[in-house]
Formats: structure tokens, sequence, C-alpha cells
């Protein structure tokens, strides 16, 4: 795959342009005079990196007084970077992919709230948050002299007059839902970061991604094996991308269709695949076992893929019949052990795992594709036994009264591709609620978790909170208080009925993925973390996967907006939900494309689900003309009061 060097004519939009990209240029890196003449370098310069070192990386300062800008300049810097380096991570093949690839997108603390390479004193009484709007407006700026954006490049299907890898307009500034609709009261107003975050959580899957094969890793920079279910969030990823105008819908579809044919061909076992596996051969990694929730998850990437690409076009047609053959060939059966449950994994030396799915999860979703099947269905007392399992975990835990799992992913990934309002199976419908609003209620519970803080870890409060599967800054322990603090490496934590996890490691993943349950409180929760912790969390690809203000940091005395341990890596399985929920929030389009895919419908109709959107034809992946006011947003639950919208996203939450 090539790579092309951008024409630089000298239009007039050029000339008009290139003059405010250098004064805005200039006023953050604080380096022109009077007359907006170049001041001279620092005696230093030379030996200077072109990247800022670790320690100059932060807020953007002049030498005269500290000026802070906000994390979304660093996009921008990072975009003018790959015009004049144009060797960005999509072009694999052209700067050898793998750990020898050179890459563009600079390292983790290099992005985020930018510092002049020239540090300043570290007084940082001095400084000037910048709105999101001038970020905008710098890279509107730079689209005049260079129209076709960095992602966009030969490698992946583009030339010179590809379409922009930003969204469109309609998509920048305050976000509205990409249906437009006469009366701009059914709009859902966002604050612009979520924008710049739905994208850098995007190019994580497109651009670390093989494009040969599709294979995402399991987490990034640190080299790693990919894992199916991060692919799975991957192929959820790239109709977004098209939607939102990060991509074109060729470029997706050859991304696609890389993926569905390399898993055409892929080992398995009665069409179940390794979790991990290796990056470029696709061979078992680690020594891994054949997973049944992740064979699922990559199943549902795929299947709202099939039913996404629905037009005439060859490429198009062969990714619904790749798509259909392998869901197809998985032996739901073969799985059953022990009927009726599903195991979790088996491993070549060991057969398969003594335990199986039962309780509630994320396994709802192997239930859920398992009773869809149709060749291989298991018997819907499979979703009976499933459920059996239930009142175990159903109870009242900080004023709410809902079915408990410790961790919020699985209060989420199943809800990624079903849209749980308003249908109820047997349990819930008992029980007078549905699984969304049952979502809600515990990341209400995790909130208030939070809040209280019984065990006084640093940073908790209304507007910091979340936890769920990420990494942690264990293994290690400190006395604290008397007692003896332990913290863990990667964990499920959280909080559930007689269930406590928590080390003081706070995931941006749980509280962001649950925007469509309870934005109210997860808006202000992301910009909170956002704004007080700036570069220190946000990176190149949005939130990095989680951060421990309680851990001991290189820090002396600690510094309230610089976490004592900060994870360096992302994780497939905790960015995937953050993309996928963030546009559900805003549009419900993998929603309202799921609604159409007949194999889900089977699978929750089987399971004894009605109601809602069931009772109605498939829509097809074209929503329908936008409803009342009371639809939007999409965060009400049909069967209880809606919860009241913060006027503002930085209100005061209950």
């Amino acid at each position: 795959m090539g790579s092309y060097e951008p024409t630089r004519g000298t239009s007039s939009r050029g000339r008009q342009g290139l003059p405010l990209l250098m004064a805005i240029c200039a006023l953050l890196s604080g380096r022109t005079g009077a007359a907006g003449n170049s001041l001279p370098p620092a005696p230093d310069a030379a030996a200077r990196s072109p990247t800022p070192a670790p320690v100059a990386t932060g807020a953007l300062r002049t030498a005269s007084s500290p000026v802070a800008l906000d994390p979304f300049f660093a996009g921008l810097e990072e975009r003018a970077l790959r015009i004049l380096y144009p060797t960005a991570p999509l072009e694999r093949e052209a700067a050898g992919f793998g750990p020898g690839g050179n890459s563009a997108t600079p390292a983790p603390d290099a992005i985020g709230v930018l510092r002049d390479p020239y540090p300043a004193p570290s007084d940082v009484s001095r400084s000037v948050p910048l709105d999101p709007f001038f970020a905008d407006l710098e890279e509107r700026t730079l689209r005049i002299l260079y129209p076709t954006a960095p992602l966009e490049r030969e490698a992946a299907g583009f030339g010179p007059g590809g379409n922009s890898a930003t969204p469109a307009p309609e998509a920048i500034g305050v976000l509205r839902d990409r249906y437009p609709v006469d009366d701009a009261a059914h709009s859902v107003p966002l604050d612009p970061f979520f924008a710049d975050l739905e994208e850098r959580t995007f190019r994580f899957f497109w651009e670390t991604g093989n494009p040969r094969n599709g294979l995402i890793p399991d987490r990034f920079p640190t080299p790693s094996f990919a894992s199916i279910s991060a692919v799975g969030f991957g192929l959820t990823a790239y109709p977004i991308g098209v939607e939102r105008g990060y991509i074109s819908r060729q470029a997706a579809r050859q991304r696609v269709l890389a993926t569905l044919r390399f898993f055409a061909g892929e080992a398995n076992q009665h069409g179940f695949f390794y979790h991990f596996i290796d990056m470029r051969s696709g061979a078992r990694s680690n020594e891994s076992e054949v997973s049944t929730v992740d064979t699922a998850l990559l199943l549902a990437g795929m299947l709202f893929c099939q039913t996404y690409f629905d037009g005439d076009d060859p490429e198009e047609i062969e990714i619904r019949t790749l798509a259909e053959e392998i869901y197809r060939r998985v032996d739901w059966t073969w799985a059953q052990p022990r009927p009726p449950a599903v195991a979790l994994a088996w491993t070549p030396e060991g057969g398969f795992a003594g335990l199986d799915w039962n309780g509630y999860n994320e396994a709802m979703l192997v239930y859920l594709l398992a009773l869809g099947s149709p060749t291989h269905p298991v018997d819907e007392q499979a979703w009976t036994q499933w459920t059996s399992t239930y009142d175990k975990f159903w109870g009242t835990l900080y004023d709410q009264t809902y079915l408990s799992f410790a961790p919020l992913f699985g209060h989420q990934y199943t809800h990624v591709w079903v849209d749980f309002r308003g249908i109820q199976d047997s349990y819930m419908r008992e029980h007078g609620l549905d699984y969304f609003e049952n979502s809600r209620r515990a990341t209400y519970a995790q909130r208030r978790y939070a809040i209280a803080n019984p065990k006084q870890f640093q940073g908790y409060g209304k507007n910091v909170w979340g936890m769920s599967a990420s990494d942690g800054p264990g293994p290690a322990r400190e006395s604290n208080l008397g007692g003896d603090r332990r913290f863990l490496r990667y964990a499920a934590r959280g909080v559930a009925l007689g269930r406590v996890v928590d080390d003081g490691t706070i995931a941006p993943t749980a509280a962001i993925s649950s925007l469509p349950f309870a934005p109210e409180i997860v808006l202000p929760a992301a910009l909170e973390m956002y704004h007080r912790f700036g570069s220190s969390i946000y990176s190149s690809y949005g939130f990095l996967d989680a951060f421990n203000a309680s851990f001991p940091g290189p820090q002396s005395p600690p510094q309230p907006t610089l976490p004592g341990w900060v994870d360096q890596d992302y994780i497939g399985i905790d960015q995937g939900p953050i993309l996928a929920m963030i546009e559900n929030y805003r549009s419900a389009l993998v929603w309202r494309v799921m609604h159409s895919n007949s194999y889900m419908r089977e699978g929750l109709e089987r399971a004894g689900f009605s109601g809602g959107w069931l009772e109605e034809p498939p829509l097809g992946p074209t929503p329908p003309p936008p409803g009342p006011p009371e639809q939007y947003p999409l965060v009400q639950n049909p069967l209880a009061a809606a919860a009241p919208l913060a006027q503002s996203p930085l209100a005061p939450t209950p």
C-alpha cells in the first residue's frame, strides 16, 4: 500500500487559511513576538526532540505566563504532525506492520493537555482553560489547506479526493442526533468533548488493527496478541465511523471483508474461536481457551455488519454471505457438556471448563445468540436455567433495587447490540422493570458507592466513579488508617450484593459506557475526569484504561490533579463499549440496525422477550422518522418515570 504527497497548491483558500493557522499555532506555543516574528529558540532547543518529552507534556505554556489549554489542542497538533509525517498507523505495508513499523501517533505521554517543550515553573494557578470550540476552529482551518484528513490514506482506499476523516460539520460542536428533524427540541445536545472522545476511540480500532486480517490488539501500545472480542467491537466501530464521517463506506467494508475472510478460514472448534490469537497469523496465543463469550462478542459485531451493509455492491453481498457462514457453523450444543447450560470455555489440554454460564453477567449475549442460531440452537430451557439463579443477585444496594453484578461491563456488553428498552422476559415482567432500567440502577449504585466511599479512597465523589474489569496498579500493599490496603493488577472491580472489589481504581469505561442508561450522571462524570486530570488520563485514543489516585505515585506531595497511578494502555474490550454506547446515546445506530437482525430477534423471542420494538416489524438500518419529544434523548425507560436531565452537563446532580 502506497502513500501520496498531498497537493500543496496556492489557492485563495490556502492563502487565506495559512496565516490564520500559523497565528493560532503561534498563540498556542507562545513562540512569537509582537509582530508575529519567531522568537529566538531557547539555548537547548537544538538538542530537543520534536516530540515533547514526558516531563514537558501537559498544558501549553509560554515563557512568560503559564496558559493551560483544553486537551482538544493535542488532537490538532497530532493531525498537523501527521500531515508532515504521513507514515500513519494505517500505512502498514509502507512502514512495516507490527512492532518494527513506525507510528505517527505520538506516545500517550505526548498527547492530551499540551505543554510547551520549554517548561515553565510548575505554578498552575494562572492556568487558563479554553473552550473546545477553538480546537474545532483550528482544525477546520487546517482542512482548508489539506482537505483529505490523515485517516484516509491510500492504504484505506483513498486518494487526494477522499472524504474527510473528521466528522461532517453537522457532527461537530454541539452534537445532535444524526437524523435531523425540523424541530431542534428533538435533538440531543452534548458537550463537544464527546465528539473528540468518540473519534479518538474510533481511531483506536482503525489505526491499531491489522488491515490485512482485521485483527485488533487486546491492548495498546504494549505489544499484544489479538483479542477476538476486541475484533467484535472493532466490527461494530466501522459502521459508526461511516455514519460519523470518519471513513468512507468503501473503506469500512474493505476492512470488514478482510476480517470476515480471515475468520472464515481461521482454526476453530465447532465454530468457536480461541480468545487470544497472534496479530498476524491468527495462531493460538498465550495458551488461551476457546471462549464461548468472546466468540459471542465477535459474532455480535459480525451480525451487526451483516445487517448494516445491506446494499447491492458485491462487497456488501460478500459481507452478508461470510457473516452468515461463520454464524451458522457455530455448534452451540457442542458447548453444553452439562445441558441446558453453556460452558465457559474449552482447551485442547483439559477439555471443557468445569463452570457454566449462570447468574447474571455478560453471558446473556451467549444465550441469545445460541437461541437464535438457525443451525445448532440450544433448547429454550437454557434461558430458563440461566435466569433460575437470578434471585441470588436480586436485592437492594445503595438505595437501588436491581439484579446485581459487580463490574459494570456485565450491565453493558449485551446492551451494545440489544435494545432492551421496553422489552421483557418472564423474570423482568415479574419484577416490574426491563434490563435497560436494571442497568440504569446498577450505574446509580456505583455512583452512590463512590459518594459514600467506605474505604476512603482518594478522588472518589459524585463525578469521579466507575469500576469495571480493568488494569490496576498492583500487585501491591499499603498500610492505611491502621489497616492494610491491597492493590490489584487486572481485576473485575465493582459492587454487588455480598461482593465488593475496590482498590481505588477508576476505569472511565465504566461510567461512559453507561451513557444511554443515565446521562444525567454520566455526562458530568466524563467531563469532570477529563477536566480534572487532563492529559494524565486522556491521550491519543481517548481515556487510558484506568487510574488510581490513592496509589503512591512519583509526585511528592500528592497533587489532586495527578493520579498516583495511570495505566499506559488502552484495552480493546473497554474501548468498544465507550464508542458504541456514545453512538447509541446520540443516534441509537447499533440498536436500530440490530432491530432488523432476524437472528437476534429470534433469540430474544425464544428467550421469552416481548413488548416494545419486538411487537413491530423489522425497520432496517435506516431509522424511522423521529417520534415525539419524550423519546429524546434515548434514555427513558418506558416502564418507569423518566429521570430528569441536567440542564448543563456540569450542573449539580443528585
